[in-house]
């Protein structure tokens, strides 16, 4: 089985890690326009062959895993490229844009929209890890553009390195991926921001920073070059929960000016649900 991955980085990366794990036949061929990218995955053992897209011709699956502003003129290349066989991936965060300009590609049906819900704050080969993808969520959207011998392909791996499916359409994957995902990083952002200008008046600020504000602020660590094309692609949707976020931020700013502790207490309480959705979910997981 011939793989061939564009993009080297934590989930490139660690999908390679695992597809060797549970494929021993596999043969893995990088791409990537890091040419330190490509020498860091041979040395770790997360390729084993550099290549190019021509060679794709070849391939029986392709995983692209790049920045989304990038990653549909490579989709587009890759699709003209392969075989009438090949399976090819993309595994990008946002998706409503990506489905909608492939809509009419004569080789849609080779094509599977994907989104799984893993990583970390940090990118690059090193940050590629095995069994990243044990218990979680991947998203799979128009699953039905795609061959179905192709989707069986995709299933069989996914089952293998121990992925949840969940079938979504394009638009609502990146209604909800603004909540759970790009708010999320978007607020950690501006957090790390609003502490960082306050430490040049105020030096010993980060002496006095506990493990509450180190895991809020973890995701501010993640990858500027493929965080800001995300919230490019997925504007609309991200700009509708910034709404949202900037209007209870300001309800609470509201209650603590007017002294009333109680609401926010209550506030706070209701909030409290969230343990039991996520434990919910961690439930899940692990079943």
């Amino acid at each position: 089985m011939n793989v061939f991955i564009i993009g080297l980085g934590l989930i490139g990366g660690s999908l390679s890690l695992d597809i060797q794990q549970e494929f021993k036949e596999a043969t893995i061929y990088g791409i990537d326009t890091n040419e330190e990218h490509i020498e860091k995955a041979l040395e770790l053992g997360i390729i084993h062959e550099q290549a190019v897209i021509s060679e794709m011709k070849n391939a029986d699956i392709v995983i692209i895993s790049i920045p989304v502003d990038v990653s549909l003129d490579i989709i587009y290349q890759t699709l003209n490229t392969v075989s009438d066989n090949c399976l090819v991936i993309d595994v990008g965060s946002t998706k409503e844009q990506i489905c909608k300009a492939l809509e009419n590609h004569p080789k849609r049906r080779n094509f599977l929209a994907t989104h799984p819900i893993a990583g970390t704050e940090f990118s690059g080969p090193n940050a590629a890890l095995k069994n990243l993808f044990i218990g979680k969520t991947n998203i799979i959207c128009e699953v039905e553009k795609t061959a179905f011998k192709l989707q069986e392909i995709a299933l069989d791996i996914f089952s293998k390195l121990g992925m949840r499916i969940r079938y979504m359409d394009a638009k609502s994957h990146d209604k909800h991926i603004a909540y759970v995902s790009h708010l999320s990083h978007i607020s950690s952002f501006m957090l790390g921001k609003t502490v960082i200008e306050k430490e040049k008046n105020e030096r010993d600020i980060f002496d006095m920073a506990g493990s509450g504000f180190a895991s809020t602020v973890r995701l501010a660590k993640s990858s500027p070059a493929m965080w800001t094309p995300i919230f490019e692609q997925n504007k609309g949707n991200v700009i509708e929960t910034l709404n949202e976020y900037i209007q209870n931020l300001q309800q609470f700013k509201t209650l603590i000016e007017q002294n009333n502790f109680s609401e926010i207490y209550s506030e706070m309480e209701n909030t409290n649900h969230i343990k039991q959705i996520l434990n919910g979910i961690q439930e899940v997981s692990l079943q």
